[in-house]
């Protein structure tokens, strides 16, 4: 692994300030190449406990600093990402896979939540409410929940962290991270960051392991980890849940999603394709608010078919290295299994392969863009999350119909629509069962918006000012005897 970065990125876990490996490891691969990046410590339950002590341990001074004292630290953390932004962006298309180009937009965009959230925490404002006696004064402040946990996902290694240890150091929290076993080598990075910023030991722990289930429960059963964050699939969302139901823990949980994008007829052709082609082929379709069902209307289906398959056409199925990569590697085997299956039943039902449909030659982990017709609202590749570049296209007559087939699925995630109509955008944005909607757009994430889900899509938000709050309790304090 030959990347150049003024401070060199660290192999070993962090559990109160110090570097901790152990004789057990595992692998970091290339998924592009397979080859070995790194050896990173396998640890065990009583590691994670280590960490949580020492969570416990740095909270006080942590939670007692002034909010502006932790804005400026978190600042500097982000000055650190922000200089060492390409060293970052190729380690992540190192372990990843994702193109470069895509790489360095989620350095700049997991950046900007410390920097949104270095400010907003010095805005965790109380409240002095209307007293009901008159001998009596009511005022709320925000206090930081305590020790948090939180559990990170593959698909993107340095945003889903910096958006959830941001926010929880912001509020006063300190926090133990378990990143993927897929992409650890970020995590460790931006925590060497967070160390040379400043932020003491303790605060941010980063515990590498093998053994998530095992891990899994030591964060959910200690009673000193008063909240949990995880991003991931439903499926161990719900396992996490009920693990965490014996000590009540405040919980943000961002799960899977099986998001709608509709395209209605009145919409603007080369906007929709635009929107579908950033929705549905980033990160190789791995990304939870992927579309993954894509609602065209009738009168406009032909030619988004044709338009899409042109753009489709362009996308350049390489190594992320490559300078010329848009599509690379699927994370794992597993993953191009997943895609061939649905493809396969789909096939099987009726469904018609436009283009792609196969594994692309540069890799054991590539698959070709794919564009899917014929697909009905009953088949697996429109219930489950496909999380790969294939593009499944459902054909619509109304509007009525478009709302029922996009709500009829247990998650909710995120939506799209695309109609040059504004009553008709407006009016199907809020039928929507989602917990985001993109109307005439792609892509919709930042800093300063929630992002979260309903239904089995989650709970809580991240982000904006709702996201600083899932890491805050409001205490009430009656001021008595006040006209003595």
């Amino acid at each position: 692994m030959n990347i150049k970065s003024s401070t060199p990125f660290p192999t070993a876990a962090l559990i109160g300030g110090e570097w901790v490996t152990s004789k057990k490891t595992f692998p970091v691969l290339d998924p592009a190449t397979g080859d070995k990046l790194a050896d990173v410590p396998d640890l065990t339950p009583d590691d994670a406990k280590r960490a949580i002590d020492a969570a416990h341990q740095a909270f006080p001074a942590w939670a007692a600093k002034p909010a502006k004292e932790r804005a400026q630290i978190l600042r500097k953390w982000y000055d650190l990402i922000i200089a060492e932004s390409e060293a970052l962006a190729q380690l992540m298309t190192a372990e990843q896979g994702k193109p470069l180009t895509e790489s360095r937009g989620e350095v700049a965009y997991g950046a900007s939540f410390i920097e949104w959230f270095a400010e907003e925490g010095k805005r965790a404002y109380g409240h002095t409410i209307p007293t009901t006696v008159a001998s009596r004064r009511y005022v709320t402040i925000k206090q930081p929940i305590g020790v948090c946990a939180a559990i990170t996902p593959w698909n993107f290694p340095i945003a889903m962290i910096t958006r959830k240890v941001g926010c929880a150091l912001a509020a006063g929290c300190t926090i133990v991270v378990k990143p993927s076993e897929e992409t650890p080598l970020c995590a460790l990075a931006l925590a060497k960051l967070a160390q040379d910023a400043g932020v003491p030991a303790g605060a941010f722990n980063v515990i590498t392991t093998l053994d998530s289930p095992a891990v899994g429960k030591v964060l959910t059963a200690d009673d000193r980890v008063r909240k949990l964050t995880f991003t991931g699939s439903t499926e161990v969302g719900k396992i996490l849940y009920r693990q965490c139901a014996d000590t009540i823990k405040k919980l943000t949980l961002e799960l899977g999603g099986n998001a709608p994008l509709i395209i209605f007829d009145d919409a603007d052709l080369q906007q929709a394709v635009a929107g579908t082609m950033a929705s549905k082929f980033r990160n190789a379709g791995q990304t939870c608010v992927c579309a993954n069902r894509i609602l065209v209307q009738a009168g406009i289906f032909d030619k988004f078919v044709a338009a899409l398959k042109e753009a489709a056409g362009k996308l350049v199925v390489a190594p992320g290295r490559d300078a010329k990569s848009t599509v690379g590697p699927l994370i794992n085997a597993d993953a191009i299994e997943k895609v061939k299956s649905l493809l396969s039943n789909a096939v099987s039902q009726g469904a018609k392969v436009e283009m792609g449909g196969k594994p692309d030659d540069h890799g054991a982990l590539f698959f070709s863009p794919t564009v899917v017709t014929g697909v009905t609202a009953d088949m697996t590749i429109a219930n489950e999350e496909i999380f790969g570049p294939v593009a499944s296209l459902i054909r619509f007559e109304t509007e009525a119909d478009a709302i029922r087939i996009a709500n009829n699925t247990p998650f909710g995630l995120a939506a799209y629509l695309f109609s040059q109509n504004v009553s008709r955008a407006w009016r199907v944005a809020e039928a929507l069962e989602a917990g985001m909607v993109g109307v005439n757009e792609g892509v919709f994430s930042n800093e300063v918006a929630p992002f979260g889900g309903i239904k089995q899509s989650g709970l809580g938000r991240e982000g904006a000012d709702e996201g600083l709050n899932e890491y805050l309790e409001t205490k009430m304090i009656c001021l008595g005897g006040m006209n003595a």
